[in-house]
């Protein structure tokens, strides 16, 4: 059985290309030929390499930008060329490029269609790529996602849930070094360090978390790490709640230095407000370290499946600022339910999103085709 995982970027930077990476990675490691066939970023060079026995990387350039989405015309070409040899396609959505290169492939085997998420906010490209999304939908012989909650519910996937599994996302256990993250601790000492981490962008709700940390007393600190465009309109809230305290922006977190922050946090805050979060793998991360996490309940996504209320921690409405406050407080001020939170992270994590299960999962599907 040959793989090729197809769509988004290479150097590896957010969640699908991760998924995709963590896959041919884990596939080829049990003796699965695996490759991924993906568009270059950050100026990354077109190239192909070779990763192991079973596993090649593929990189195509980067040409055009077109509503905000990178496009990268070589791949058509790429796939047109090497398609045949697979016998499944499993091409990562949303990517347009992807769907086209696929479309023009002219490829007779099996594709399972990963479905991400659904594309929200830009509408003009949903226009242009509902056709081509539409092609995809139909052509896919299987169409997974990455909760059965997010397949179920996106209003593009009505009519095909006869087609439909899920595959959450495995993670390896997070790597930590004590020192750091005991360097971490030491700096707010005394203190009970909430974590959040992500792009500070609109969808990540990040203005309602701030406000909940308002109603709380000096003995908690919030830990904001990720760059974004909204830094400074975010700063500025925090000093206009004389707040600087409270809450410490970190900027960029260099990736060996992530996992010693969610070693040296009590709490992992996820704030976000509309189904663009889909999954949110950071919450999995911080389950992998026996840490409840909060989260918000945001219609039509994963995101409160995969932190289950009162198992690995808590959810709460969307853009709530007093429950999210006082789900803050329920896990700092009662440390037996803390402990038990904690003890179901670390059990949720271990039975549902390994990496190890996720590509048992993917295994299986292959062999259902």
């Amino acid at each position: 059985m040959k793989i090729l995982q197809v769509g988004k970027f290479y150097p590896i930077r957010g969640g699908v290309e991760k998924v995709m990476y963590d896959l041919m990675l884990g596939l080829s490691e049990r003796e699965i030929h695996c490759d991924m066939l993906c568009a270059s970023t950050e100026n990354f060079p077109e190239t192909d390499i070779v990763i192991n026995q079973y596993a090649k990387l593929f990189v195509v350039s980067t040409q055009i930008k077109v509503a905000a989405t990178m496009l990268a015309p070589k791949m058509i070409s790429k796939l047109r060329s090497i398609a045949n040899q697979y016998d499944v396609i499993h091409i990562h959505h949303p990517d347009p490029m992807a769907t086209l290169s696929l479309f023009l492939a002219g490829f007779k085997g099996k594709v399972v269609l990963h479905w991400h998420s659904d594309i929200l906010k830009q509408k003009t490209l949903l226009k242009l790529y509902k056709p081509l999304q539409d092609w995809l939908i139909k052509r896919a012989d299987l169409i997974v996602g990455t909760s059965p909650i997010y397949v179920k519910e996106s209003q593009f996937l009505t009519k095909v849930q006869e087609k439909i599994a899920h595959i959450p996302i495995g993670v390896e256990p997070l790597l930590t070094d004590s020192t750091k993250a005991n360097l971490i601790i030491g700096r707010f000492a005394g203190k009970k360090i909430l974590f959040a981490l992500g792009r500070l962008v609109e969808y990540k709700g990040y203005p309602f978390l701030i406000d909940a940390i308002q109603g709380l007393d000096d003995s908690y600190h919030l830990l904001i790490g990720g760059i974004g465009p909204l830094r400074e309109q975010l700063e500025n809230q925090v000093k206009a709640l004389n707040l600087q305290d409270k809450i410490t922006f970190l900027g960029f977190i260099a990736d060996e230095d992530v996992p010693n922050y969610f070693k040296a946090c009590d709490i992992f805050c996820l704030s976000s407000t509309i189904k663009t979060e889909a999954f949110a793998i950071v919450q999995i991360e911080a389950m992998s370290l026996g840490k409840p996490v909060i989260s918000t309940r945001i219609p039509g996504s994963g995101v409160s499946w995969v932190n289950e209320h009162e198992v690995s921690g808590l959810t709460v409405p969307i853009e709530n600022v007093d429950d999210f406050r006082n789900a803050i407080l329920r896990l700092g001020e009662n440390k037996e339910f803390y402990d038990r939170l904690s003890k179901g992270a670390s059990e949720r994590f271990q039975q549902n999103f390994t990496l190890d299960k996720m590509i048992d999962k993917t295994i299986t599907i292959y062999k259902s085709l």
